[in-house]
Parts: C-alpha cells; structure tokens; sequence
C-alpha cells in the first residue's frame, strides 16, 4: 500500500487511507473487539485444575526435558572435544553454571535466552545455546570452542 501512496506526511497518508477503505478502522475494530470477548470467556474457564496442570507441567515435565537436554548437550560437547564432562554441583548451579566440559563451565540455555541475556542474570561463563527442532535439537557450541 505505502507504494501506490504519493504523499510523506502522516496526515495526508491518513486521508489517502481512509477514502481508499473507509471501514478498514471500523472492521478492524470489530475483529478486535470479538477476540477480546474470546479472551475475556476464555480467562473466565481457567481455574485450579488448569492452573494446577501448567504448574506440574512446568515444575515437572518441562525440567526433565531441560535436565535432560543438559546432560545431552554437555556429553556431546565433551565429545566434540574430546574431553570429560560433568553436571554442576548445586553450589555451582547457583552460580550460573550447569555443568563442565572438560574444566570450562558452562550454562546451557534455550536459544530465546538470548534475548533476554542481560535483563536480569549475569552469567559470567561460556554459554551453549540450544534450539529445539522438528525431530531434535540444534546446538550452539560457538563459545566452548573459541575459548580453547
């Protein structure tokens, strides 16, 4: 659209607009409308047996798989360089640390991690990062093998 628009000041973009689809405002605010009726139902329906299933979903499943991930990643990375592995100690793990290949530590994170890296945690280690895929998961060794 912004193409077939001649103009470059906002008001006359607006102008432009509107004449072109004059209910494009009022459909959309509809549409937008109708999901927030949806949400507001859908918020009503939640209630302890929900909850309780996401929280056991998160709390339970979700770190078995990430543990699970962890030791994965650190025996392949030990591989690649042919090194021992081990998992962190709790001590170490309030530290940041998940484990160690060879004597390098390092934190296992999901590659979203990466966004947020810095907001709120400081992890002063090498850091692997991992992307789950259609049939696996993908790994980021970058920082353990520039360090050696």
């Amino acid at each position: 659209l912004i193409q077939e628009f001649k103009g470059n000041k906002i008001e006359k973009w607006e102008e432009w607009y509107l004449k072109k689809y004059p209910k494009a405002i009022e459909m959309a605010t509809n549409k937008l409308k109708d999901m927030v009726i949806n949400l507001k139902n859908s918020i009503n329906k939640i209630d302890d047996g929900i909850i309780k299933k996401w929280v056991k979903d998160l709390v339970v499943v979700k770190t078995f798989i990430g543990l699970k991930f962890q030791e994965a990643i650190l025996k392949k990375g030990a591989e690649m360089m042919k090194k021992n592995y081990r998992l962190a100690t709790p001590n170490e793990e309030s530290k940041g640390i998940d484990g160690f290949i060879g004597d390098i530590p390092v934190s296992i994170k999901p590659e979203t991690y990466k966004i947020k890296r810095g907001l709120n945690e400081s992890i002063k280690v090498k850091m692997i990062y991992y992307e789950k895929i259609k049939d696996g998961i993908e790994v980021d060794y970058s920082e353990i093998f520039t360090f050696t």
